[in-house]
């Protein structure tokens, strides 16, 4: 996106509506109606049994005013704040926003998203890194991070994020920004609860090697509340590979309510959507960075260079993975996937260029018909995935049908994307995500 396709805060005014939220509402009539309009026999299953597959949907109408304001209403199926899913990689999504907010907080200078940041070894088995060779200089940053966290999904950019911030301003942010069905307490490292507590050593570098800023290791003593318990599965394997009867217990695990994760996308595309409080402390070179690895795609990214035949363009675009790998030409899709234990869940907010035409689906599914957790074997292929498509085109084909007093100006996301190079250097393949 070019700096004249991004307005100003001022004009952001113009654009973005305030949007009021109701938590708690379970479902209403919209969207039992239009799913009757699909008849595929998996999709009718899956919403038919709402409870079996533990589904939540949301779907947010935008109506633009004379002004291009959009005016944002939400539509429910089945949705519970305190009816627990896997959040899994989805997490990633906050703990960017956050670490971008805290680079902008120190105000130092040089210092940004995008200078070398290196870890020192953590008391809790957090490892150091102090060079990245998917990086076009071969050294870590922010900015390379939040690549591989939203381009295909990487984990260890995760637990940066997390030793970045740490867990006792994560957990404050979400209580500050009203977010209180959720909590981050863990990194993807296998670490109990009170080891989590731990962040190791952080510094950030200039271009010379001096030290920009260093934060010492930290620990979080603030407490969770832990009350509601939560078990799910019926077996699961240990981390010794032993198959013992019983469920999971997620009771201490990460845990964000869905439409707190709607919420998290929507301020991020709509800023002045909340009241001044409530909006995340970017600057406008970060919107457009954000914004563009959120839609953009693996097969357009030099750096890091996936594989294009592994990670295809709706790798990571749950709502439109079917049906071959491509993306519809006229059709960006602004999103963070997660999917672990079953669950696959997507946060979207899809533009439509060509029908110009845009909306918000925020789902969740459990796909295990076997009730066994760590086996490997879910059924993502032959439930969670496809159900996920069929929904995604039958709200987006609904959403198209969509009578709209004015036809919404989307200019502000396009987005200038990398093209992809021929260098000869080999593409990733099997990253850890």
């Amino acid at each position: 996106m070019s700096p004249n396709k991004f307005h100003t805060p001022a004009s952001l005014v113009l654009m973005l509506a305030l949007l009021s939220t109701s938590y708690g509402l379970s479902q209403d009539g919209l969207l039992a109606s239009v799913f009757r309009s699909n008849s595929d026999s998996l999709f009718q299953r899956v919403v038919g049994h709402p409870d079996d597959y533990r589904i939540q949907i949301i779907y947010t109408q935008i109506d633009r005013d004379e002004n291009n304001v959009p005016h944002c209403t939400n539509h429910y199926f089945h949705v519970d704040p305190d009816d627990y899913f896997n959040p899994a990689s989805t997490v990633k999504l906050p703990t960017a926003i956050f670490s971008l907010e805290k680079i902008n907080a120190l105000n130092i200078e040089g210092l940004s998203k995008y200078s070398t940041v290196q870890y020192e070894p953590g008391e809790s088995r957090e490892s150091a890194v102090f060079q990245d060779s998917t990086a076009e200089n071969g050294f870590p940053s922010l900015a390379q991070y939040i690549r591989k966290a939203f381009l295909v999904s990487e984990n260890d950019p995760y637990n940066r994020f997390y030793q970045w911030v740490t867990p006792e301003t994560i957990n404050r942010k979400f209580q500050q920004l009203g977010f209180a069905h959720s909590r981050i307490t863990s990194q993807f490292l296998g670490l109990s609860v009170e080891e989590n507590r731990h962040t190791n050593p952080v510094r950030f570098l200039d271009t010379e090697g001096h030290i920009l800023y260093r934060q010492d290791a930290a620990y979080n003593q603030d407490t969770f509340d832990f009350s509601q318990e939560v078990f799910i599965g019926d077996k699961h394997y240990d981390r010794q590979g032993n198959l013992l009867d019983g469920p999971i217990e997620f009771t201490r695990a990460n845990k964000i309510a869905l439409e707190d994760l709607q919420q998290l996308l929507q301020r991020l595309l709509f800023p002045e959507s909340v009241t001044p409080e409530k909006r995340y402390q970017l600057n406008l070179d970060d919107y457009e960075f954000l914004y563009r690895y959120l839609s953009q795609y693996p097969s357009e990214t030099n750096y890091p260079k996936y594989d294009a035949d592994q990670y295809f363009d709706s790798y990571a675009k749950f709502f439109f993975r079917a049906g071959g790998t491509q993306m519809p030409p006229h059709v960006r899709v602004f999103n963070k996937v997660g999917w672990a234990y079953g669950f696959l869940t997507d946060v979207s907010y899809i533009v439509d260029f060509e029908h110009q035409t845009e909306f918000m689906l925020t789902a969740t599914v459990y796909a295990n018909s076997d009730g066994i957790l760590n086996d490997g074997e879910y059924d993502y292929e032959t439930v969670g995935w496809p159900f996920l498509y069929q929904l995604g085109q039958t709200v987006y084909r609904y959403d198209l049908s969509r009578k709209r007093e004015y036809t919404p100006d989307l200019s502000r996301f396009i987005m200038r994307y990398t093209k992809r190079g021929e260098d000869g250097r080999p593409a990733l393949k099997d990253v850890d995500n």
